[in-house]
C-alpha cells in the first residue's frame, strides 16, 4: 500500500498529476528529473528515489537522487548486470526486496551512503522495447513492496522514458556506433528465413507513435477514445483481409484470420482499460501494456509464444495509429522503388501495408522461420533475414544495402567493388534461372539413362505453387506440423480434413507424402505441455508424442483418410527408432481405415504407409522393418546429427561432420542395398538432397528419389542431366573404405573432370 503523507491512499493518479505539472514547467531536463525524484519519494513514502540512465558501453549512471548523497550523481556507475540496478536492466524486470543488502547481487558504492537503507524496489525504464534506465526507491525499514506499488513505479517509469528520450540528458548517438564507423561499409549476419538475393534502399519500419500526453484529464473520455480506436482498427483489418493479394485460401489467409482474432483478445484489452483507469491517457495505457508484455516475455524461448508477442506488437502499433489518427509506419510515406524493409519485428498485417511491387527484401532483428510474417513473406517470394543483431543501430534510412539471404548475410553501404560483384551475381543468377526454366519440363534423367525423381519439401498450401514453377515431380515431404504451430489450439478432425483435402486437390495426380505430426524438440506447440529437457533433439518428440497421446495421432490419421477419399494417400511416420514403434503406429492407421470402412465412408483409392529413417539404430533392424513398410524415406538432417553426435544447430560443430564422409556414405549404401533386395521404394529428403554436389553423391550411392527445397530443383536437375552414373558408382566404390573425414574434394574433382554441373 502506498500512503500519502496524510495517511490516505490516492493511487498513481496523484503522482501522475504532479509529474505532469513538472513536465510542463519551463525547466531544463536535469532540473525536471531532480524534481521528479523528489515527487516520487514523497508520494511513495520512500526515503530514497534514484534514477539511473544508460550510457555508452552498457553503463548505468546515477543521474538524479533524492535521499542518497548528491555528490554521487554523475559519479556512481554500474555495468548492465552489475548490482541490483544492473540486474534489473539486464533482465528488463522489476525487483522488490525487503532486505536488499542480503541479496547476492547487492553492489555497495560508498559514495552513495546507501548502507543505511534496507528495502529496495526498482523497475526498468523502457523505450521501444529496450531498457534505457532504471528507477528505484529505498527505505530504511525492511519494507515489503506490494504489487500495487510495483505497478505504480512502472507507470512512473513511462514518464521518465519520455523525459530521457528527449536527448537533453543522454545524447541518443551514445548508444549508436560512433567515430564515423556507422558510415563505413558493414557486413552483418543473421538467419535465413527465406532465401534469395536482393539490393535496394533501407527503409526503417519504425512504427512507433510519439505519445505527447501521458496523464489523462478525463478517464471516461479516454475509455471512449479507446473503444472508437478499437472499432476503427477492426474495420481496417477487415478491409485488409478483403483486399489482400494472397488469394482465397491457404495458410497465409488462415494466419490473417487468426491475427484478426488477436485484436479481440479480452486479456489484452482488459489490461489496457486498467492502465487507463489508473490515470493514463488511452495512448499511454496501450504503451504501458506493450512495455509490460515485452518485459514479461523478453526471456521466453518458446518460439511460438515469442512469435505471438510479435503479433501483439503489431496490434499495439495499429491501435496507437488509430488513437493518434495518423499512419506512423514507413508504409504511409513516399518510398523508393527498391525497398529493403528493416524492422525490429513485423506483424503479418504490417508487411502487407507496404506496396508489394516496391519490396525487395525484409530484414529483422527478431523473427523465426515459423513466425507469421515469415510465412507471409514466403508466399510473396521475398528474401527474408531474421535475427540480425542490432541492425537498427547500424543502419541509416535510405542506406544502400545488399541482402544475400541464401548465405544469411547483408552488406550495408556496399562499396563499388561489392556492388559490381552483386550485379554480376544477379546477372549470373538470372542466366541460371533462365536455364533452369528452360529445362523445367524436361525429365531428370542422367546421360546414361538413370531416371531420378525430384520432389519438393513443403509445409504450407502457399508453397504448392512451387510445384509447377520448379518442374518437380511431386511433394516428397509435407510437414503437417506447421499448420499446427501457427494456431492457438489443436485443430479438430474436421479442420484437418478440410486442409489435407485442399492439398490433395491442388496436387491432382502428382504424389504427396504426408509426414505425421513432428513436434517437440525445437518445434513446440503453445497448447501442449512439455517438461524441460536437457537434450530435446533426442527427447520427447515426433512419433513418441503421437504414441504417448494416441488420440492426437488417431485424429490426424482419421483426417488424412477422410481427406484422401478418391485420391492416393501416402503417409510416413517420423523418427522411428525400433520396429515396435512402426507396428504400433501402423496399427493405429489400420484402425482408422477399418473405422471408415465400417461407417461406409469413401476410402482412398490407394494408400501406402512408410517410415522415416532418422535414428541410426533402425539401420540394424531393416531386415525386420522392410517387410512391414510400403516405402522408406531417409531424413538426412536428423540422421546426420545422430550419426555424428553433433547438434546441427550448433555453429561450432558445423565443420566437424560431412555427409560426404566415407562412414556416412557407406551407411547410406547399405540402406540402398537392403531396400533393393527387399524391393522397397527408397527416398531421401533434407537439405543435403538439394545441394548439387551432395545430390550427385547420393545418386552415385543409389538414391533415385530426392526431395528438397523448391529452389534446389533447377540446380539439381541440371546436375542430373549432365551426369553419367556408371563411372561415378565405380569411383565411389574405391572411396568407401577411405580413412579421411570427407570425400568432398575428391568428388568435386570428379565432377570437374567429368563435366558434371555442380
Amino acid at each position: 500500500m502506498i500512503l500519502e503523507r496524510g495517511g490516505g491512499w490516492s493511487g498513481p493518479r496523484s503522482i501522475l498529476k504532479r509529474l505532469r505539472d513538472v513536465m510542463a514547467a519551463p525547466l531544463g531536463a536535469q532540473d525536471q528529473l531532480d524534481e521528479v525524484v523528489r515527487i516520487i519519494a514523497a508520494e511513495m513514502v520512500a526515503e530514497v528515489c534514484s534514477v539511473y540512465l544508460l550510457r555508452a558501453g552498457d553503463v548505468l549512471e546515477l543521474f538524479a537522487t533524492q535521499g542518497l548523497n548528491r555528490e554521487a550523481v554523475h559519479v556512481t556507475r554500474l555495468q548492465v548486470g552489475e548490482g541490483l540496478v544492473g540486474d534489473i536492466a539486464a533482465h528488463a524486470r522489476p525487483l522488490a526486496l525487503a532486505d536488499a543488502q542480503a541479496h547476492p547481487l547487492f553492489a555497495y558504492r560508498p559514495e552513495t551512503g546507501e548502507e543505511i537503507y534496507h528495502s529496495f524496489l526498482g523497475v526498468p525504464i523502457l523505450r521501444g522495447g529496450r531498457v534505457i534506465g532504471v528507477v528505484a526507491v529505498q527505505n530504511c525499514s525492511r519494507r515489503h513492496y506490494g504489487e500495487e506499488e510495483v505497478e505504480t513505479l512502472q507507470t512512473v517509469a513511462m514518464v521518465l522514458a519520455e523525459l530521457a528520450a528527449g536527448g537533453e540528458l543522454v545524447d541518443p548517438a551514445e548508444t549508436r556506433l560512433t567515430d564515423g564507423i556507422a558510415l563505413l561499409p558493414l557486413r552483418v549476419e543473421g538467419v535465413r528465413l527465406n532465401g534469395g538475393l536482393a539490393a535496394g534502399r533501407a527503409v526503417l519500419h519504425n512504427p512507433r507513435v510519439v505519445v505527447h500526453q501521458l496523464v489523462a484529464e478525463d478517464t471516461e473520455a479516454e475509455l471512449h477514445r479507446l473503444a472508437e480506436a478499437l472499432s476503427g482498427m477492426h474495420s481496417a483489418l477487415d478491409d485488409l483481409l478483403a483486399g489482400s493479394d494472397l488469394g482465397d485460401g491457404g495458410e497465409p489467409r488462415d494466419i490473417l484470420e487468426a491475427y484478426r482474432m488477436f485484436a479481440e483478445d479480452r486479456g489484452w484489452l482488459r489490461r489496457i482499460r486498467e492502465a487507463i483507469e489508473s490515470g493514463l491517457t488511452a495512448e499511454a495505457g496501450v504503451l504501458r501494456v506493450q512495455e509490460d508484455t515485452r518485459a514479461r516475455m523478453s526471456h521466453v524461448t518458446d518460439p511460438y509464444l515469442h512469435d505471438r508477442l510479435l503479433d501483439f506488437e503489431d496490434l499495439t502499433n495499429r491501435m496507437l495509429q488509430h488513437l493518434a489518427g495518423e499512419e506512423a509506419t514507413a508504409a504511409s510515406m513516399e518510398l523508393p522503388e527498391d525497398v529493403v524493409l528493416i524492422a525490429r519485428s513485423l506483424g503479418p498485417a504490417e508487411l502487407l501495408d507496404y506496396e508489394r511491387r516496391k519490396l525487395r527484401a525484409v530484414v529483422m532483428e527478431e523473427g523465426s522461420a515459423t513466425s507469421h510474417v515469415s510465412i507471409i513473406a514466403r508466399a510473396l517470394d521475398l528474401p527474408v533475414l531474421g535475427r540480425v543483431k542490432d541492425v537498427l543501430s547500424k543502419i541509416e534510412p535510405l542506406d544502400p544495402v545488399i541482402v544475400d539471404a541464401d548465405n544469411a548475410q547483408m552488406i550495408i553501404r556496399p562499396g563499388d567493388d561489392v556492388q559490381q560483384a552483386f550485379r554480376e551475381s544477379m546477372h549470373t543468377r538470372a542466366e541460371r534461372k533462365a536455364a533452369y526454366v528452360s529445362m523445367r519440363d524436361l525429365p531428370a534423367v542422367t546421360r546414361d539413362g538413370t531416371r531420378v525423381s525430384l520432389n519438393i519439401n513443403v509445409g504450407l498450401l502457399a508453397d504448392l505453387h512451387h510445384l509447377r514453377a520448379s518442374g518437380a515431380d511431386g511433394v516428397g515431404l509435407y510437414r503437417t506440423e506447421i499448420p499446427f504451430m501457427v494456431r492457438s489450439t489443436f485443430p479438430d478432425v474436421e479442420e484437418q480434413t478440410r486442409f489435407y483435402h485442399r492439398v490433395l486437390r491442388r496436387m491432382g495426380d502428382r504424389p504427396v507424402v504426408f509426414r505425421t505430426l513432428d513436434v517437440g524438440g525445437d518445434k513446440l506447440l503453445s497448447y501442449m505441455r512439455y517438461a524441460r529437457e536437457d537434450n530435446p533433439a533426442m527427447g520427447w518428440r515426433s512419433i513418441r508424442i503421437g504414441l504417448d497421446h494416441p488420440s492426437l495421432l488417431r485424429q490426424q490419421l482419421r483426417a488424412l483418410v477422410r481427406a484422401a477419399a478418391g485420391f492416393r494417400l501416402d503417409v510416413m511416420f517420423p523418427m522411428i527408432s525400433e520396429v515396435a514403434e512402426f507396428d504400433e503406429a501402423r496399427e493405429i492407421f489400420d484402425l482408422e481405415v477399418e473405422r471408415a470402412r465400417r461407417r461406409g465412408e469413401p476410402l482412398p483409392e490407394e494408400f501406402r504407409v512408410g517410415a522415416m529413417l532418422e535414428v541410426p539404430a533402425l539401420v540394424w533392424q531393416l531386415d525386420m522393418l522392410l517387410p512391414r513398410v510400403d516405402f522408406l524415406s531417409v531424413g538426412s538432417n536428423d540422421l546426420l546429427q545422430f550419426f555424428f553426435a553433433s547438434d546441427r544447430a550448433n555453429p561450432n560443430l558445423s565443420e566437424r561432420y560431412d555427409i560426404l564422409s566415407p562412414p556416412m556414405l557407406s551407411l547410406l549404401r547399405s540402406v540402398v542395398d537392403a531396400c533393393e533386395k527387399a524391393d522397397v521404394p527408397l527416398a531421401i529428403c533434407g537439405e543435403v538432397a538439394g545441394r548439387p554436389l551432395e545430390a550427385m553423391a547420393l545418386v552415385g550411392v543409389g538414391f533415385t528419389n530426392l526431395s528438397m527445397a523448391p529452389s534446389s530443383i533447377g540446380p539439381v536437375k541440371s546436375m542430373v542431366r549432365s551426369l553419367d552414373v556408371a563411372p561415378l558408382r565405380e569411383y565411389l566404390g574405391t572411396l568407401y573404405g577411405s580413412p579421411g573425414r570427407s570425400m568432398r574434394a575428391k568428388l568435386k574433382s570428379f565432377a570437374r573432370d567429368h563435366g558434371v554441373a555442380i
